[in-house]
């Protein structure tokens, strides 16, 4: 004899037709973003330093008298401590506190200011391999809304956790304006640019974000980066070279702007504030042509 199973309830509802391409099982959220800020999501292989180029991005957009918030997406929690001078309690961990009762919660409870009046939210996460970072980042974002906090910003930062393809992946994708990879002039990272931007192009088939360039970080030259660009159809933003002040601005947990006046921290500045001056000015959107798997790897490298 058969009986009824009750199926649990979803944060997320799925639709009936699988909206990011064949066989694909992401979630979608109800309702967008809204406001008149403008949305970025940095993506790139891990550790290539979407995390330093975010906050240093964040600033730079503060110093041209925007209003920024910027949102970790990665359960390390570490987007922001340039910024705040510390690991800031995640909106998973006040939500636990208050037993899931998001209605107890007020912004200052998960939103810190940190240098130059820089708001930040660290999402967290589940611990590894209990849970999806996906839902977390959306609850975030429903937190985020519910509180109003989108509606007095002018700049939104989702800096994303690299090297998954989960819905924690692709969730910023779905309220971000435009999307920019960081990379370096190596096989492994514009491998994982190829397989990121593949993503991305997939996402825009439903949601308005679009590709918004490349941003070379922690390389000397520029010149696998620019082969590939061209191939695919991708254009590069800026180029952070491979500079030690840089390394050393994590190890003293501050930005690049908050560092001594040097040759190359003046030179890493410009760069960030010529990038947040364009992105704010607007970039065309982009549409590449990733390239398959096996045929990136006979691309990349030298004869």
């Amino acid at each position: 004899m058969s009986r009824e199973v009750a199926l649990p309830v979803l944060p997320y509802s799925r639709t009936s037709v699988p909206p990011d391409g064949e066989g694909s099982v992401q979630f979608q959220e109800d309702e967008a973003i809204g406001g008149q800020a403008k949305i970025f999501a940095v993506y790139g292989k891990g550790g290539i330093g979407k995390s330093t180029t975010s906050s240093n991005l964040s600033v730079a957009f503060s110093k041209l008298g925007k209003r920024v918030l910027q949102i970790g997406c990665d359960p390390k929690h570490d987007s922001t401590f340039t910024l705040t001078k510390c690991l800031v309690p995640t909106v998973i961990d006040i939500l636990e506190s208050v037993q899931f009762h998001p209605e107890e919660l007020r912004p200052e409870d998960y939103c810190y200011e940190g240098y130059n009046g820089v708001m930040c939210v660290e999402a967290g996460g589940p611990p590894a391999g209990t849970g999806c970072g996906g839902y977390v980042v959306g609850q975030t974002v429903k937190l985020l809304k519910q509180h109003h906090l989108f509606e007095d910003t002018d700049v939104v930062i989702f800096d994303v956790l690299g090297d998954v393809v989960c819905g924690g992946f692709a969730t910023p994708l779905q309220h971000a304006e435009r999307a920019l990879i960081v990379t370096a002039n190596d096989f492994d990272s514009i491998f994982a640019m190829n397989r990121i931007a593949a993503a991305i192009m997939a996402k825009a088939k439903n949601y308005r974000v679009r590709l918004g360039g490349v941003i070379a970080n922690r390389s000397a030259e520029t010149d696998q980066i620019d082969r590939f660009i061209d191939a695919v159809g991708l254009k590069r933003l800026a180029h952070l070279p491979d500079l030690d002040v840089i390394r050393r601005s994590r190890l003293k947990k501050c930005t690049l702007f908050e560092m001594d006046p040097g040759p190359e921290v003046e030179l890493a500045r410009a760069q960030y504030m010529q990038l947040a001056a364009a992105l704010w000015a607007g970039t065309e959107p982009l549409t590449a042509q990733p390239m398959r798997d096996r045929d990136i790897f006979d691309f990349l490298g030298f004869d």
